[in-house]
């Protein structure tokens, strides 16, 4: 699969809100009991695997009580292994939380590079504010549809691929004569956005039938859609209007 590194068509302002999440995102990871840098969920693995565990129940995304809006209770194995759970939850507000939540150093170098290479060329077209609030409602977008889709679900949803696939989609519409610069191993090349996103998004399709995999195909899917979207209504706004949200950006 290939790597995006940079976008051959250059921003015309600093990227600050693409900036923003990165950073966000990557100080959330290091307060968390994903992150080794966390010494203060320290303990042996048990113990700290159990923290990771209880944290990501807590502010990740549960269909089940996304559907439902009541918290559940923590799975039985879980109990179990780890005690019984004390925090109170109120499940619409994982919804946000779980966009900024990643179970890795991988999964969030992944997403955030992605978000890097992809989010300027969206920010540049749709200025700071409008790209801040559409980054929320594609990852809103992404989490519930994933929730309905699978209403009975106790699995928490975590991670900003949802988010980050509707940047995809935005960008795709946005700009679809973009070149970006990606890394397909083992070469460099420059491909074509609508031959990059466009092949993403099919294996993300393709892939939904895996039920080996913990990915949330699903979730990308309805991101990519959201994002397309919202990107056709900017472009038909006119290219008047479009100046305007870029000075306000």
């Amino acid at each position: 699969m290939a790597l995006p590194l940079y976008d051959s068509q250059p921003a015309r302002r600093v990227p600050w809100a693409t900036y923003l999440l990165v950073a966000v995102n990557v100080v959330v990871y290091l307060f968390t009991p994903m992150a080794s840098f966390a010494t203060w969920y320290g303990g042996d693995s048990g113990v700290r695997e159990c923290r990771a565990t209880e944290f990501t129940l807590h502010y990740g995304a549960i269909p089940h009580e996304l559907t439902t809006g009541r918290q559940q209770p923590a799975p039985a194995d879980v109990v179990q292994r780890c005690g019984e759970t004390t925090f109170a939850k109120r499940p619409w507000t994982s919804a946000f939380t779980s966009m900024f939540l990643h179970a890795g150093a991988l999964h969030l170098l992944g997403n955030l590079v992605a978000l890097f290479v992809i989010g300027m060329g969206v920010e540049d077209r749709l200025g700071r504010l409008r790209y801040l609030l559409s980054y929320l409602l594609f990852g809103l977008v992404a989490v519930y549809g994933f929730a309905y889709t699978s209403p009975d679900s106790g699995v928490p949803l975590i991670g900003a691929s949802g988010a980050i696939a509707g940047v995809f989609g935005a960008y795709l519409v946005l700009n679809p004569r973009g070149r970006i610069v990606s890394l397909v191993p083992p070469i460099v090349v420059r491909l074509p956005a609508w031959v990059l996103l466009g092949t993403w998004f099919g294996l993300q399709w393709l892939s939904l039938g895996d039920t080996e995999s913990n990915v949330a195909f699903v979730a990308h899917i309805y991101g990519f859609v959201a994002g397309a979207l919202f990107g056709l209504l900017a472009r038909r706004a006119g290219p008047s209007r479009r100046a305007v949200g870029l000075a306000r950006g």
